[in-house]
């Protein structure tokens, strides 16, 4: 899910000049009606004169003409969300995702050309003081329970974001520090300004709204009062029924708004999408083979080489895709805990790195599928240090990190010091990582560090990496187009939950230049910047970074069918059923499930199908 909201993203524009003047007008807001009695008087202001209106319906679309509307799409979830809020404790989950897709914002990229294309906002102008955004909202706009989406639910978004009882200390840092103001000039019209100048200001600005009329006063019942609301959205889908612990199923709105807009034509095909809840990866192969879950992806080596080597695969009833996308990378690794005792010492934070082989996992294991990944931030083009060489396995370095620091090796080969042995444990989330830890716990007793693995469900996984519980994470972040640092970096994330510094970073030098990075207007100072970080990063050493994977391979059942061009650049996953840029590319064709049961049935035989797609395949060491 690549969404704008307030991302760095770099990108050319392909604009289309307009100039609007308007005789500057101050009226105040008529609106009355129950649950307005308390509502602050509203006031219009006045908008600039000479604005440059641009908008975007240019540049090609990406779905296809051949795409039909119907049908159930299938998928799995390892594990119930712990809530459907989108912020506060316990929401920044992985089913977050599904819910925040289908909440649009004021305008996004297009995923070949990067240009800004239109969501919310027809038109888009920039402000003489480098610091404010206009936009013109389409009037067409809906939220799904039918009220209209207008000027006033972008001002409510601020009063949402920066309210404690939401209990989100990042969004409230976040829209207090960085977004000023949301100014109104008619309801279809605003003004988003920022409190500082940035180069990516167009993106910084692209907020999404907030359904004033849902909420309403915030209090301090807010969490527990809207922990399984379905909140009304602007979207394609919404959740339409759910069961805690089994399942979860959105509808797609017949009538959706922006249903034949340019961009999101023929797109978000299928009726409806259903999540269950199969709680082992191996037992939800098997509901896949089966027919019960339509997709089912093969990045793993072992599924991709030896488990398609089956009847479904062999017959032809289940077809193989292997897409190169071009993006910036997550940031799969080891993430230490630096308030534990044992990491507080940067010599052995490194010692850890030297001690895991992860080329072995790659050679081994992964069958050299995937990419040795360098550090946290790569794929960034220039904001990216492609220096930067990932401490490798290295017994020696161990040997002279550990004596360094004044540990010796105990009778068992594992290093101790003041009665205190260097063991720690492995947080994950997925038996499919057994394999790989597997060897990693091997070679490291080698080097004298004794590994203990922990799996919990992907839930309660994440809650006590949040909670800053954990020894080493094992697990990845997803990204934006710019590299962003102050969330899982600086100290004013550390040392407290439900923040993004599982790392328990906090190291002042650090700090400064992330909060130069943050404020710089110059493009080759915040990309100086960002190398200086990223160095910084490497040197504290409480990330071992470990697998990039370049591309995306599923299998799916025959009946679904992808368009010609089968994804886009920026496609994370080619069955993404939501996603405003990426997502809703594919659709079900009925005759061909019918069609593909019944051969079943009589054990009739198709052609295997393995498609190789490489249209956006880059060299994966830059």
């Amino acid at each position: 899910m690549r969404r704008i909201h307030y991302f760095y993203l770099a990108l050319v524009l392909v604009l289309i000049f307009c100039t609007g003047c308007r005789e500057p007008e101050t009226r105040q807001n008529q609106e009355t009606g129950p649950g307005m009695e308390n509502k602050p008087e509203r006031v219009y202001e006045r908008l600039p004169e000479k604005l440059q209106w641009l908008t975007n319906d240019t540049d090609p679309v990406f779905a296809s003409a051949d795409a039909r509307k119907g049908g159930y799409f299938r998928a799995a979830l390892l594990s119930f969300p712990m809530t459907f809020r989108v912020v506060g404790p316990d929401s920044n989950g992985s089913f977050r995702g599904a819910i925040l897709d289908n909440q649009l914002s004021l305008i996004n990229l297009h995923p070949n050309t990067e240009n800004i294309i239109p969501e919310l906002a027809t038109h888009w102008a920039f402000g003489e003081d480098k610091r404010t955004m206009y936009f013109k909202l389409d009037p067409d706009a809906k939220w799904s329970d039918g009220h209209p989406v207008t000027a006033w639910d972008y001002v409510y978004t601020l009063t949402f974001m920066r309210s404690e009882h939401i209990v989100a200390p990042w969004y409230n840092d976040y829209y207090a520090k960085e977004i000023e103001s949301v100014r109104v000039f008619d309801d279809h019209t605003i003004g988003v300004k920022s409190t500082k100048a940035v180069p990516d200001l167009y993106l910084k600005l692209g907020i999404a709204p907030t359904p004033e009329h849902y909420f309403g006063a915030l209090d301090s019942e807010f969490v527990q009062k809207h922990n399984w609301d379905i909140v009304p959205n602007t979207g394609a889908y919404q959740i339409h029924e759910f069961k805690k612990g089994r399942f979860i199923k959105f509808k797609r709105k017949q009538d959706w708004w922006a249903g034949d807009k340019k961009y999101f034509k023929n797109r978000f095909n299928v009726d409806y999408v259903l999540y269950t809840v199969i709680r082992d990866f191996n037992l939800q192969w098997e509901h896949f083979k089966k027919g019960r879950l339509d997709v089912f992806g093969l990045n793993l080596p072992k599924y991709w080489h030896d488990k398609t080597r089956t009847r479904v695969f062999e017959n032809g009833y289940v077809n193989r895709i292997w897409f190169y996308n071009d993006l910036e990378r997550p940031s799969h690794g080891m993430w230490l805990n630096q308030d534990k005792k044992i990491f507080e010492d940067k010599r052995l934070r490194h010692a850890f790195a030297h001690a895991m082989n992860i080329e072995k996992v790659i050679d081994k294991v992964l069958r050299g599928d995937y990419f040795r990944l360098a550090q946290a931030f790569f794929g960034y083009g220039k904001y990216t240090d492609y220096t930067i060489v990932p401490r490798q396995y290295d017994i020696g370095q161990v040997e002279s990190l550990m004596g360094d620091a004044g540990w010796k090796r105990g009778k068992d080969g594992i290093w101790e010091k003041n009665g205190q042995r260097f063991f720690v444990t492995i947080t994950y989330e997925n038996d499919e990582y057994m394999p790989q830890l597997a060897v990693l716990k091997e070679d490291a007793l080698k080097a004298g560090i004794e590994l203990g693995l922990e799996k919990l469900d992907s839930t309660a996984a994440f809650k006590k990496i949040l909670e800053k519980k954990h020894d080493v994470a094992w697990m990845g972040w997803s990204t934006g187009l710019r590299p962003s640092y102050w969330q899982g970096w600086h100290s004013d994330n550390a040392h407290k939950p439900q923040t993004n510094n599982i790392t328990n970073t906090d190291d002042p030098e650090l700090d400064g230049l992330i909060d130069r990075y943050r404020a710089s207007l110059d493009e080759q100072e915040r990309i100086g910047l960002s190398l200086a970080i990223q160095q910084k990063i490497h040197e504290i050493g409480a990330y071992v970074p470990t697998f990039m994977v370049p591309y995306v391979r599923t299998g799916y059942w025959r009946w679904l069918v992808l368009p010609e061009f089968h994804g886009t650049r920026m496609s994370e996953g080619l069955f993404d059923p939501f996603s405003s840029t990426v997502g809703g590319l594919f659709w079900i064709d009925k005759t061909i499930r019918e069609q593909t049961l019944e051969a079943m049935k009589k054990g009739i035989r198709f052609e295997s199908k393995i498609i190789v797609d490489a249209q956006f395949k880059i060299n994966a060491a830059n």
